[in-house]
């Protein structure tokens, strides 16, 4: 009887450390970049204090897009609703200062008239980076949009005219104005035009599974909000519309409104993985 005692709790131990071991960690773990986390159990990871806690769904191959908030803490927690409790170091990259001049004055302190313009653009920007649905479009890969020198690199604190702002969310290549801007993966466009106040004509591409790539400053936009869109396919035209001081394209991107810098996009589907062990702190109550 002891010895059945003793056999059922090493087999106890080993299932648990099974479950801890099951989880594989691929790309990066750096601010800023995206991540492709996978579990042989979990449906549902939590990802504490990334911009508050996010919950990230995991697909049918036990996979779930992260991206790592620019400011996320060097000690990355989260946990997994099969149980299992993680920590990892987060390395951090030394961000720029990037100041800018020739803004347009109203570009940066906008007036009261400014204001209702400004509210439309954040919250159709808002809604349209709040879609998480089962595609995955994003399982094709990505390319980079339109080829240009880096004008802006995600993350650098902005400074327009001698004025502290936002940092930047996404990454800017500049290119002659007209030159066509390339869809960076299939998907399904949620949000097209607009001729908003900071952002121009803009386009965004949901990518399935709570991601987005950004499209900013456009010329023009020439899809319409629910087009399907093949990779590769034109979208629209660099331009200078909204705030910008020569034509670029800011091509961004969100993971349950999460930005990340984009390039980590080029290799989605050849990161390298590591495995991660946890500590099984009990499967959730729900």
């Amino acid at each position: 009887m002891r010895c059945k005692v003793i056999y059922l709790t090493i087999f106890s131990l080993l299932v648990l450390y099974a479950q801890a071991q099951a989880l594989e960690i691929c790309g990066d773990i750096k601010q800023g970049e995206l991540l492709l986390i996978k579990s042989d159990n979990a449906k549902k990871i939590t990802v504490l204090k990334n911009l508050d806690d996010k919950n990230y769904g995991v697909n049918e191959n036990g996979e779930a897009l992260v991206a790592l908030h620019r400011d996320v803490a060097k000690k990355l927690q989260f946990k997994t609703d099969d149980g299992t409790s993680y920590e990892l170091n987060v390395a951090h990259t030394k961000l720029d200062i990037q100041r800018i001049t020739g803004v347009p004055q109203k570009h940066v302190t906008p007036s009261k008239q400014d204001e209702n313009e400004i509210i439309r653009e954040q919250q159709d920007v808002g809604r349209a980076l709040k879609h998480n649905n089962t595609a995955q479009y994003w399982r094709e890969g990505f390319i980079l949009p339109v080829n240009g020198k880096i004008s802006g690199n995600f993350g650098n604190q902005r400074v327009f005219n001698g004025v502290p702002k936002s940092p930047h969310s996404g990454t800017d290549i500049a290119a002659p104005e007209g030159t066509p801007v390339k869809a960076s993966g299939s998907g399904r466009v949620v949000l097209s035009g607009k001729n908003y106040f900071y952002t121009g004509n803009m386009v965004i591409i949901d990518h399935g599974q709570g991601l987005q790539t950004i499209y900013a400053h456009l010329k023009d936009a020439i899809v319409n909000e629910g087009d399907e869109v093949r990779q590769g396919q034109i979208i629209g035209h660099v331009g200078k519309t909204g705030r910008a001081t020569g034509p670029h394209l800011h091509w961004g991107a969100s993971v349950n409104n999460v930005r990340f810098r984009p390039h980590s996009l080029l290799d989605v589907n050849n990161k390298k993985c590591q495995k991660v062990v946890g500590k099984y702190i009990g499967e959730e109550n729900e």
